[in-house]
């Protein structure tokens, strides 16, 4: 079972393609951290009982620098046995002691890395920020082996019309910094619709992807890396950009992955909170858990959600897929 759960809306970069941008301004809201724990053991419950192991995957705005987020870590951790996971946009991994944190607490880490050099600083608004990550992970990745344990280290990378000739060097680049696993996103149009347009993938750009991508992995490959996603990934990718709908009528809502926003309600996934979302106060036990795949496909039946017509949840189209 995979829980992503969005604990923050606040970021501290200015991401042209994201709705959290810190220069847009909008109410930002953030988890109750008293609800998180009481929930984190109802999930022990859920994987004691089930033997379904339960990673909790924590995203954002920017998570790390959440600060209750630390000590929820931990308590996952140490106390409940649940794997714990965190995307980043890397900012905090300068300090020696974030880095140990994420050692000792975390089975994955996840550090969102765009293009090489200027396209990153510039479409992040990070000045610098490239050669701070270079620094950053490979410090991480140094200490790691030193200690023989640590997280699964993965970068994922957003493409977009004007960094995916430069995806195949990227990869590259990163395999240097000690990267494990590399996935990746088409840019998406529903967080800042005025920055789409410009930057959406051709489809004769997913042609050379596809085409590219078996040789990239190779050469990957003999250098430790793994880069993730299957072929209905690339279909997925290929009917964005040809305007084409991708309807799912059945993707086993709540069986493998659980999305669960800020304000506490559990969904099949982001795009279905409205329709589908569970208040977190009324899963109380493990047994609630294992009851959310009925609720959800009642949810569904009674009011089919308007995203399930073209679905866009990327665990549904293989992204993790090896």
């Amino acid at each position: 079972m995979i829980v992503v759960w969005r604990v923050t809306q606040q970021c501290n970069l200015a991401c042209q393609f994201c709705a959290y941008d810190r220069t847009l301004a909008w109410p930002r809201n953030e988890a109750d951290p008293a609800v998180i724990r009481r929930f984190g053991t109802v999930l022990a419950a859920y994987q004691q009982q089930t033997g379904d192991r339960v990673l909790v995957s924590w995203l954002g705005g920017e998570p790390l620098r959440w600060p209750p987020l630390a000590e929820l870590s931990g308590h996952f951790h140490h106390d409940l046995d649940l794997r714990v996971s965190t995307t980043t946009n890397g900012t905090t991994l300068s300090s020696p002691a974030v880095r140990q944190h994420l050692i000792e607490t975390h089975a994955e880490l996840t550090v969102s890395v765009d293009g090489l050099n200027e396209f990153h600083d510039d479409v992040r608004g990070w000045p610098g920020g490239f050669a701070a990550l270079r620094t950053s992970v490979t410090a991480l990745a140094a200490e790691k082996r030193a200690l023989g344990k640590g997280p699964l280290l993965r970068a994922n990378v957003v493409l977009m019309r004007d960094n995916l000739a430069g995806f195949p060097r990227l990869c590259e680049e990163l395999a240097g910094w000690g990267i494990e696993q590399i996935s990746f996103n088409q840019l998406g149009g529903n967080d800042r619709p005025e920055f789409f347009p410009a930057q959406r993938l051709l489809p004769e750009q997913v042609r050379w992807l596809a085409a590219e991508l078996p040789a990239l992995r190779t050469r990957l490959c003999t250098r430790g890396v793994q880069l993730l996603g299957g072929p209905g990934y690339l279909r997925r990718i290929a009917a964005t950009t040809a305007d084409e709908r991708l309807p799912v009528t059945d993707c086993q809502p709540g069986e493998r992955f659980l999305f669960i926003n800020e304000a506490g309600s559990v969904a099949p996934c982001s795009f279905t909170v409205r329709e589908c979302g569970v208040p977190l106060t009324e899963l109380v036990t493990a047994e609630d858990v294992q009851r959310l795949p009925l609720r959800f496909a009642a949810a569904r039946l009674s009011r089919s959600p308007l995203a399930c017509g073209d679905c866009h949840s990327t665990q549904v189209f293989e992204k993790f897929s090896r």
